[in-house]
């Protein structure tokens, strides 16, 4: 018989979760060890981070957080032999993650619950595998060549190597499409210092534009969509950001699109309970928030939707080998 510490495992629940298609009712063996190994892997990785729950109330603050990613390091495998003047910034790229995804309403916390069930630390723990592939490395958000990549990127567009960034620095950013408009939002709803961006709001800007369909990202891009805080986007609203697409459209010698059918076009993707307004919940569940988001703040983004039919028969066409 197995003792009682060992009970827990071996319950109708856990039978009833592990149970597969067996004609005689079995569950495999190897199942079962891997679901012990993940409760205990649970437990052990709580009582870790439980160590560095300052207030003892089951959240980590991002100072604690950062504690505890800054400890973690040496144990990393794949990290050995990060520069220690990087460190500070590796902490920093890895934290970030964390709280866009984990604290969008930006309380400061996040609950120790929410980081286990998240499936980043995962992601991070993953870098312990000395063996860990290149591929893996190159889609792992914390890896060493993410986090530089990422971090290099910042410092390409410090143009005047003040450690911050301005305005026209980040219009520079991915492929320089972004819009002038936009960019100006970004910089009145984000923290700033002086009127420039740190590396630390920049990680937040980088995170929303690389995960446009995720709520948080959405979330993210819809505070600076709603220009007068009203709590949903209007023709005034959409006209607002669209200026800005026009604008680019002619210096690049494009014809403007008339903005009347952007506008229907739009609100016909989002189809939003009010006719007349969209919110937030309207822009998440029409399952386009991802293209109206593009088409609002990215030239390019405006571009490929516009030209979108043109550009499925053109991959049609391309021979395939």
């Amino acid at each position: 018989m197995a003792g009682e510490k060992y009970a827990p495992y071996f319950t109708a629940k856990v039978y009833a979760r592990l149970r597969r298609s067996d004609p005689l009712g079995k569950i495999a063996i190897l199942d079962l060890f891997n679901y012990i190994m993940r409760k205990v892997w649970l437990k052990q990785t709580r009582i870790g981070l439980s160590l560095y729950d300052a207030t003892g109330q089951g959240y980590l603050r991002e100072s604690d957080m950062e504690n505890y990613v800054e400890e973690l390091i040496p144990t990393l495998a794949q990290l050995e032999g990060l520069e220690q003047s990087f460190q500070p910034f590796y902490v920093c790229t890895t934290v970030r993650k964390f709280f866009f995804f984990l604290d969008p309403l930006r309380t400061g916390k996040i609950k120790i619950q929410e980081i286990l069930s998240s499936g980043f630390l995962d992601d991070l723990l993953e870098l312990r595998d000395e063996d860990l592939p290149k591929d893996n490395q190159i889609q792992n958000w914390f890896s060493a060549s993410s986090a530089l990549k990422v971090y290099g990127q910042y410092l390409n567009l410090d143009k005047d190597h003040n450690g911050m960034l301005s305005k026209q620095e980040l219009l520079k950013y991915g492929m320089g499409t972004l819009n002038q408009i936009f960019i100006d939002r970004v910089f009145q709803e984000c923290l700033t210092y002086s009127g420039e961006m740190d590396y630390k709001t920049y990680l937040d800007f980088v995170l929303a534009l690389d995960n446009k369909r995720t709520p948080q990202a959405l979330q993210y891009f819809f505070r600076i969509l709603d220009v007068d805080h009203k709590g949903y986007l209007n023709v005034f609203d959409l006209n607002y950001f669209y200026k800005g697409i026009r604008n680019q459209m002619i210096e690049h010698n494009q014809e403007p699109v008339n903005f009347d059918d952007v506008c229907d076009e739009t609100f016909d993707m989002v189809h939003p309970k009010d006719p007349t307004r969209i919110t937030y919940d309207d822009l998440l569940n029409c399952g386009h928030g991802e293209t109206v988001v593009s088409i609002l703040i990215d030239l390019n983004g405006f571009w490929t939707y516009e030209n979108r039919e043109a550009l499925v028969v053109a991959s049609e066409k391309q021979p395939s080998f």
